[in-house]
């Protein structure tokens, strides 16, 4: 995979929703040891945690009632979403392609937890797109 100064290295990215970012990322920072590797306005921050990744983000309405969020990067996304589409998997978000260098899409499982699959199209810094760079 293509590495990009945007997305986490790591594989498989937990995404965590709380009612305030700021608040519950300098907590997970101050209490587990997490540094800060970008945010995102007030609604998205990613944490390096040892050589994984944890992002927390914004507690959206649908996913307040135990809905879990999953990021995955993988190589194709295109061929990963027709895979998943072929075995079910109910679109939440087609691919699509963002400034800050990836192209990504969601599905929904049979629980409705939502997957996120991810592939890098570009090394992009995250001041680019209004992101702040932390410890990358």
């Amino acid at each position: 995979m293509k590495s990009n100064r945007s997305i986490p290295a790591s594989t498989v990215i937990p995404v965590l929703a709380y009612p305030n970012v700021r608040e519950a990322a300098d907590w997970l920072c101050e209490t587990f040891g997490f540094t800060m590797r970008v945010r995102i306005a007030d609604h998205r921050v990613q944490l390096n945690a040892g050589d994984g990744a944890v992002v927390v983000a914004e507690r959206r309405p649908r996913t307040g009632d135990g809905v879990m969020r999953v990021m995955v990067r993988v190589a194709d996304v295109d061929r990963h979403y027709e895979h998943a589409r072929a075995h079910g998997a109910q679109d939440v978000h087609a691919p699509a392609d963002y400034p800050y260098g990836e192209r990504q899409y969601t599905v929904a499982d049979l629980a409705g937890h939502e997957w996120t699959f991810s592939q890098t199209i570009a090394d992009v810094a995250p001041e680019e797109w209004g992101g702040e760079s932390g410890t990358l």
